[in-house]
């Protein structure tokens, strides 16, 4: 009997482990699959989840887990959307290798500056500070024609080469890359959120005094923060400027910010799974609303926003986190 107690235990945590990441094996089987049973234009939405996604994962990294309520996310998904396509239609540089490191490494200076500035202030003032940051550089876009484009936008970006032989990039293809990329960026997301790391800024977010007298230093760890979540969005901001061949100066400011900050809200703040099941949610909503009634769309958002506010208090993820602990406990003890 012993030995026997002795073998169940050993493998309960193993058994407890695959049964967490059932949920994230089955979408991720989804989502791998179902692209062969999809036309064209299903395929693009589907993709256009995905960037969405990874962008409101980045900003649930600030608000979600940090506690810092930032609305001008959109500045980091918007430079590093035009330091891709400027490189490409204005340099004629098309390596995936080049373009693509660097767009993400403009979002996170761009982030690193912003950050540096924003943080010395805190509440109403930080929401301000990020959101005057968006707008300027959304006004730099506008003024800065001979570069991006001005009002027009900056047009004729394509996607990078990847520099093997023969091949082509597909809707399929490049489908797979952003999927490749969401999985990373989940992953290493997940990680971090479920690091040292990741609880200090949990612990920041429900009471800094406290933490600051434990001896952490607060301010740099909303810094990294600030800036990691400004890396994820630029991740977010090349694949979208590759996957549509235009950015626009409304990319960089408010509309954006506010679009991704009400993905974040409604999948549910610092739930990681949350903001992506919320960046599906508000895509698919507005796909099917703007063909229906596209004059009624913005309404339809408000009156929506305005039922999870008062119904589903911590937004999708909260429940379902709930919901799937409770079949957890239930299976277990079956």
């Amino acid at each position: 009997m012993g030995k026997a107690n002795l073998a169940g235990s050993n493998r309960q945590p193993w058994q407890a482990r695959l049964l967490s990441l059932a949920p994230y094996i089955s979408i991720g089987l989804v989502l791998l699959v179902l692209p062969s049973f999809l036309s064209t234009y299903p395929l693009s939405i589907l993709t256009k989840v995905l960037i969405y996604a990874i962008f409101a994962m980045s900003l649930d990294l600030i608000v979600g887990y940090t506690g810092l309520l930032s609305l001008g996310h959109a500045a980091f998904f918007g430079v590093a959307g035009y330091a891709f396509g400027i490189l490409m239609v204005r340099y004629g540089i098309e390596s995936f290798w080049l373009v693509v490191p660097l767009g993400i490494l403009a979002a996170g200076i761009v982030a690193a500056i912003i950050g540096y500035i924003s943080l010395r202030v805190s509440g109403v003032y930080f929401l301000l500070v990020t959101l005057a940051f968006g707008q300027l550089l959304s006004v730099a876009a506008v003024k800065w024609t001979s570069v991006t484009g001005g009002t027009n936008g900056l047009v004729g970006i394509i996607k990078p080469h990847l520099g093997l032989p023969g091949f082509t990039w597909t809707n399929f293809s490049f489908y797979y890359l952003v999927f490749l990329a969401f999985v990373i960026c989940f992953f290493l997301l997940h990680r971090i959120t479920n690091s040292s790391f990741g609880r200090a800024l949990v612990g920041i977010r429900e009471n800094e005094p406290r933490m600051q007298s434990l001896g952490y230093n607060t301010w740099a760890h909303k810094y990294v923060a600030f800036i990691i979540g400004g890396l994820f969005a630029g991740v977010a901001g090349v694949l979208f400027a590759s996957f549509y061949g235009i950015m626009v100066p409304g990319h960089l400011g408010i509309t954006t910010s506010s679009s991704v900050m009400l993905m974040v809200i409604i999948g549910g703040a610092g739930t990681l799974f949350g903001p992506a099941i919320g960046a599906a949610f508000i895509l698919v909503l507005e796909r099917f609303a703007s063909d229906l009634v596209p004059e009624r769309w913005p309404l339809i958002l408000g009156v929506v926003f305005v039922i999870c506010v008062l119904f589903l208090r911590g937004g999708f993820g909260s429940y379902l986190s709930r919901f799937w602990r409770r079949v957890r406990l239930s299976v277990w003890k079956s």
